[in-house]
């Protein structure tokens, strides 16, 4: 027996030495795999005869891009179980003999990073506005160099098999040629426009927000119920003097532009079309009736104020109402919000508002009330819907590509159920917004444009920007032996749910648009990690797990299987460490297993299949059947269930049974069976635990071995 299998495995000693030897084999890359037999191309019948009669051995390609996560980030549970997903299938299309390709890169994420470098140099008493705008810049790429690979490198430490010689990075020269080329393209038809429109608009970062860049956050504050009055005589409407409105945000109401009721609730007929005064202000406004008005909310009257509210905007659009813009890109009241709260923050208006309503007699009660209140992801700050003059992208003809490229079958959902949010979205899609008021980006490529690009509109690009397009491509056809025409499209994207709409959506109608084709054809959409409790995991409240920590503790493979094994059927994972130290204890065990049957066998290599004993047989016929149904299900993406497979028959039919059984047998076809039992469970377990695997493989007696990483599946 080998000396190393004296002593208990140790991850700390393996992991590190394993990466070095698949990084220094070259076989993360595409282009220096070795060629393979007929029977590992994975091609069809008819391809695979041409390819015995050939001397080369052709691999067909297989291409995943990583989701790119923020330069400024590191690895989450999230990430963490997206990039073993990743791998899984990188892992055993390359030991199917495919030519894979799996894309590493970051996202320079604008207003993240921008956050980052101003907090550095706040603690020298420094804005960015003190630099100036290149002085900052130079600060930012600073910034990237010294910290911007650490969630690669953390990649690296969980197994990741991407190939790093093609990691790519949103702000590089040449990706930042294609975020050019696509601008231009869309301008050049007609689909880029500027104009005035609502947007969520951080005060704070002083720019405005995509949606994701929005978190809700359950605040208690107060529902205030206020008294409009009815315009002239009152005998003609029952004897009412007011009509009451119920609002979380009552500063608000200086930019109302009428009050709204919904078309059934008999409650407010009489009062259709009737005119109210706006407390404070004393403007008259309508009473409307529309659809969007939820009577059961409050008084179920509600004010409309279009110019910050997304709602109200959509409401004063179609009954064409006066917008009044009473909050500014400070945080500050307008002058359109009357002498009374001019100049004032947000708070202080509200107060004041609050005030002269009790004192006008105008307010009928306050209750406490819970709401969601929209908070920039990166500051922390209360995000405010106002009017503001931006760039935009055209969305119709583009959500008509992308919605076909699903309904058409081009592109398919995993879980199926996924498809649903991707299309109600795009059916109802509005204009993007593709302009920052930050530093930090792509700037807009036009004279004059301080703005720079929306970083979504850049990584909407990523699957075929990553493999270089616009450079490649000549007379609108990929260059022939380019990576464009090797790798597009990409097979499988993975990610997470909160971006189907934000990037997998913007994906598939750029991949359509640019490149004629769908960028991937299978979208897995995995589980979201909560806490045991079922509660979104959070760093600040300190219900955040580091993947890092379970490496350092138990492994990078008890972690791969801490994450797969909870994943099951699509649903949520409540996370349990528990699973993590049982994929510890397995790792123990399989390593003990290899102990055992390298102290039982030599290499047998010659047997006869009639010796073979009951067991003999049914150890070999059950692994036959797991090969199957473990192919299948990673195939289906069914990775937990494949994983628990798995475990079951390495435990209880290998371990528990047939190894337990094999002790008192001192036959060659036991030793056979013992030894290749043990081979094909470790290029099966591979993708799952592939540093504990390669470790025992390549310390197997067989002369002239490859790495297990590219060992035929």
């Amino acid at each position: 027996m080998l000396k190393q299998f004296d002593k208990p495995y140790n991850s700390k000693e393996v992991e590190d030495k394993i990466y070095r030897l698949w990084e220094k084999s070259g076989f993360f890359n595409p282009d220096r795999l070795p060629p393979v037999s007929a029977e590992q191309c994975g091609t069809n019948a008819e391809k695979r005869r041409k390819i015995q009669r050939s001397s080369v051995s052709v691999r067909r390609p297989f291409t995943i891009v990583l989701p790119p996560p923020n330069v400024t980030g590191s690895l989450h549970l999230g990430h963490a179980l997206n990039a073993v997903i990743q791998d899984i299938l990188i892992r055993k299309k390359r030991m199917e003999g495919y030519k894979t390709l799996w894309i590493p890169g970051t996202d320079h994420a604008g207003i993240a990073t921008q956050n980052v470098v101003e907090k550095q140099l706040k603690k020298e008493g420094l804005s960015r506005h003190d630099l100036g705008r290149e002085k900052f810049l130079e600060k930012v790429w600073e910034w990237k160099e010294k910290y911007g690979n650490i969630i690669l490198d953390q990649l690296k430490k969980i197994g990741a098999s991407c190939d790093w010689s093609r990691a790519a990075f949103t702000m590089d020269e040449n990706y930042s040629k294609a975020v050019q080329e696509a601008f231009k393209h869309y301008y050049d038809k007609g689909w880029i426009y500027r104009g005035e429109r609502i947007v969520n608009w951080c005060p704070r970062c002083g720019t405005s927000l995509s949606d994701l860049e929005l978190e809700y956050e359950e605040e208690k504050g107060k529902l205030w119920h206020i008294r409009y009055p009815l315009k002239g005589q009152m005998s003609n409407v029952k004897g009412q003097e007011f009509i009451v409105v119920a609002t979380t945000r009552p500063e608000t109401m200086l930019g109302d532009s009428a009050i709204a009721v919904n078309p059934k609730d008999k409650r407010y007929k009489d009062l259709i079309g009737k005119k109210v005064i706006l407390p404070i202000l004393n403007r008259e406004i309508p009473i409307i009736v529309d659809q969007a008005v939820d009577k059961d909310f409050g008084t179920g009257a509600v004010k409309v104020t279009p110019a910050h509210d997304f709602t109200d905007a959509e409401i004063g659009e179609r009954h064409n109402l006066a917008i009044h813009k009473i909050i500014n890109e400070q945080g500050k009241m307008t002058k359109e919000a009357g002498a009374v709260c001019e100049g004032l923050k947000i708070s202080g208006c509200r107060e004041k508002v609050v005030e002269k309503l009790k004192e006008l007699n105008l307010l009928e009660k306050e209750e406490d009330y819970v709401h969601s209140v929209a908070k920039c992801y990166r500051c922390g700050g209360t995000v405010e819907p106002l009017p503001s003059l931006q760039w935009f992208l055209k969305m119709g003809k583009l959500a008509k590509i992308a919605i076909k490229a699903v309904e058409s079958g081009k592109v398919k959902f995993y879980p199926e159920r996924w498809q649903r949010v991707y299309l109600d979205w795009l059916k109802n899609v509005k204009d993007w917004c593709i302009s920052r008021q930050i530093w930090w980006g792509h700037k807009i490529p036009l004279e004059g444009a301080e703005d720079v690009l929306d970083t979504w509109f850049s990584s909407a690009l990523w699957p075929f920007a990553t493999l270089g397009w616009p450079l490649d491509v000549a007379q609108d056809k990929p260059q022939k032996g380019s990576d464009l025409e090797k790798f597009y499209p990409t097979q499988v994207l993975s990610t997470a749910r909160d971006i189907i709409n934000l990037w997998v959506a913007r994906m598939v109608f750029s991949g359509m648009e640019f490149m004629g084709e769908v960028p991937f054809s299978d979208v897995i959409i995995h589980a979201t990690i909560l806490t045991k409790e079922g509660k979104r995991m959070s760093k600040s409240l300190g219900t955040g797990v580091d993947p890092m920590n379970l490496i350092e503790k138990y492994g990078a493979d008890a972690t791969r299987f801490g994450l797969i094994w909870q994943a099951m059927g699509g649903q949520d994972i409540h996370w349990s460490e528990e699973h993590v130290i049982a994929g510890k204890k397995f790792a123990n065990k399989l390593w003990n297993i290899a102990r055992f049957v390298l102290t039982q066998t030599g290499n047998p290599k010659e047997i006869s299949k009639s010796n073979l004993s009951k067991e003999d047989k049914e150890i070999l016929e059950k692994l036959e059947q797991v090969k199957k149904s473990v192919s299948k299900d990673i195939d289906e993406y069914n990775f937990g269930q494949a994983l628990h497979t798995l475990y079951d028959f390495i435990w209880h039919d290998f371990a528990d049974k047939y190894i337990e059984y094999s002790k008192d047998k001192n036959s060659k076809e036991t030793h056979y069976s013992l030894l290749y039992t043990l081979c094909s469970i470790l290029k099966l377990l591979h993708p799952f635990m592939p540093f504990i695997t390669e470790e025992i493989y390549q310390n197997l007696p067989e002369k002239d071995k490859n790495l297990l990483l590219i060992e035929q599946w």
